[in-house]
């Protein structure tokens, strides 16, 4: 059975960032991207087949305690996904990009009160086929000649972190306190 979850986090007002994953494979990538959108309030979509059980103990192992925080959405393929978001305006984070993802001007970004980014699997990124029906939306993240791609979560916190940077990173704690003890990040 296919299902939405829905649960409580940090809301970004206006604005709302929204992580599109095409069937990740690996669990540990989704884990780690779960506790980045668990942490900067963003949304979770995954789009199915999956390469793994969403209860694997290395997936919730990468979410750590974020998982009580995180919005997540499941689709049971592109089509489902696709439907239900006909008329977003979404960035697809890819390798074969012809932009660079500082590229999209900040009024064309932020121009809605949700941002779409998306992103493909591990092995062979987003499919052709969709990357040419959005090819003006199709931006990359530079790297050296040769190497094929980031780390899924890291590209994911590389796109994350931008658009938070260009909207004043809003509704986020940016300062910290020294000597008060907690966690290092």
């Amino acid at each position: 059975m296919w299902y939405t979850t829905v649960c409580k986090r940090a809301i970004l007002e206006p604005m709302k960032i929204n992580i599109v994953l095409f069937q990740p494979e690996i669990p540990q990538n989704t884990g780690n991207i779960s506790r980045t959108c668990s942490a900067t309030g963003c949304a979770l979509h995954l789009v199915h087949p999956l390469g793994f059980s969403l209860d694997e103990r290395h997936l919730r192992r990468a979410g750590l305690d974020y998982w009580d925080g995180l919005e997540i959405y499941e689709y049971p393929d592109n089509n489902a996904f696709f439907s239900a978001h006909t008329h977003e305006k979404m960035w697809f984070f890819s390798q074969k990009g012809t932009h660079n993802y500082w590229d999209i001007p900040s009024e064309e970004l932020l121009s809605s009160q949700d941002v779409w980014l998306v992103f493909g699997r591990e092995s062979r990124g987003l499919d052709e086929d969709l990357l040419l029906m959005h090819r003006e939306r199709c931006v990359r993240i530079p790297m050296l000649e040769g190497k094929r791609s980031l780390n899924l979560s890291n590209a994911v916190a590389v796109a994350v972190y931008e658009v938070l940077r260009r909207s004043g990173f809003d509704g986020l704690k940016a300062q910290g306190s020294l000597g008060k003890g907690g966690a290092d990040v």
